[in-house]
């Protein structure tokens, strides 16, 4: 079922049944009118660390901390009712064991109502899954180019090439056993993600993976051009609204500076209009 079919959002096991079936169409969201845009229109919204460098200017998602994480999960929050809201573990939050883990993520959940939380890692986080799942709480898994590791895996770089696919479809492998409900795949060659699709029961989210995962996610200020930083060559651009918006601010400068803004129609008269 798509997600302007529905009246109210759906759970993790209602993505896990989407495997094979219609795409599961997916954005980051970081504030309530953003969400408000995307709810009934996506299946799940993630609150996303990538946070840290869209808004906060951060070089990487590494110091994005539990309190930016809940405060805008609260946000995000307030703006939907039939999208899904899965929230982003930050660096730091659950590596350390599965106590930890367990935690955090009962607080991010507790806190911002999020269906489920995402964190990054294969098999070295499938005890931490598994731990997580017992216990009440939604895992959606990450594997592939990892950006809470980008320090070890030396930069942005395309990852499971050559060699490297055996590791990642064992990865893959784990997750899903383990018990996570989906798995994003993020930066990888096409053919592997299409292998790791067919090979795995759970759903394969693709943010530069293959057109053939059981879904797509893109950070929604890279699509709306917003973030302009740079473009990820799996970015595809729908808007330009950073160019916009900055011709809309310069526009409004001129106006200011010759008197044109506020005109007539934006101020008040002494009197109510009829008096």
């Amino acid at each position: 079922m798509s997600a302007t079919a529905r009246k109210t959002a759906p759970l993790p096991d209602d993505i896990r049944a989407m495997k094979g079936a219609a795409p599961i169409v997916s954005l980051t969201a970081y504030t309530t009118p953003m969400a408000r845009m995307m709810d009934g229109v996506c299946d799940f919204a993630l609150v996303g660390d990538s946070v840290g460098m869209v808004l906060h200017g951060l070089n990487s998602t590494l110091g994005v901390t539990m309190e930016m994480m809940i405060l805008h999960g609260q946000a995000v929050a307030r703006g939907l009712t039939k999208t899904m809201l899965v929230i982003d573990m930050p660096f730091g939050s659950y590596e350390e064991s599965p106590a930890q883990a367990f935690a955090n993520a009962a607080r991010l959940m507790r806190e911002t109502g999020a269906a489920a939380v995402k964190l990054e890692g294969g098999r070295h986080m499938a005890e931490t899954i598994a731990f997580l799942v017992a216990r009440g709480v939604p895992v959606m898994a990450h594997i592939g180019l990892t950006p809470q590791s980008i320090n070890t895996l030396g930069g942005y770089k395309v990852q499971g090439r050559a060699e490297q696919g055996d590791a990642l479809m064992a990865d893959a492998k784990a997750v899903a056993d383990a018990g996570a409900f989906s798995v994003v795949l993020e930066k990888l060659p096409a053919s592997l993600a299409d292998r790791i699709t067919a090979a795995i029961p759970i759903p394969t989210i693709g943010i530069g993976a293959s057109v053939d995962c059981d879904g797509q996610i893109l950070v929604v200020d890279d699509m709306l051009g917003l973030f302009t930083a740079f473009k990820p060559k799996f970015v595809k651009r729908y808007a330009t609204l950073g160019e916009d918006g900055e011709a809309a601010i310069r526009a409004y400068a001129d106006d200011v500076r010759a008197r044109r803004f506020p005109g007539p129609e934006h101020i008040f008269a002494d009197k109510a209009p009829g008096q």
